[in-house]
């Protein structure tokens, strides 16, 4: 079981957030190749790409717990796993509705896409600054 503090460093909070936005910005868009973007999205052999591109958020989320706190480098591989199920669930929802990027819906498909990301830092952020608040 991970420990809360009932106190946790606002200066921590801070910078966690920020590091999770930055590990976003890298996973998401700096280290996602067009072999990833459109090879995830494919009826067929999607595992690999999407794997590989989970897997990269799973290791910078790994890493910044690896330094903060070693113990919950774990949370690397939960992460990974929730972004690859984020990643899948918003391309079978955009295929099976046909959307395209001139229609509205595949938008606020990527905006819940983006937001349930965020979502997901916001809570590893909450996780490493309390960990760091208790080292």
């Amino acid at each position: 079981m991970i420990d809360i503090p009932d106190q946790i460093s606002t200066a921590w909070v801070a910078i966690a957030l920020v590091a999770f936005l930055a590990k976003h910005l890298l996973g998401d868009f700096i280290f996602q190749g067009s072999w990833m973007v459109t090879g995830k999205e494919r009826p067929e052999g999607w595992l690999l790409p999407l794997a590989v591109h989970a897997g990269i958020h799973g290791a910078i989320t790994a890493l910044l717990f690896l330094v903060v706190s070693p113990a919950l480098v774990w949370l690397g591989l939960a992460d990974a796993l929730v972004h690859g199920t984020i990643d899948r669930l918003k391309s079978l929802a955009t295929r099976r509705a046909r959307f395209t990027p001139q229609q509205t819906g595949f938008w606020w498909l990527f905006g819940m896409d983006q937001t349930l990301h965020h979502l997901t830092h916001i809570g590893l952020a909450i996780l490493l600054a309390a960990a760091a608040s208790v080292s």
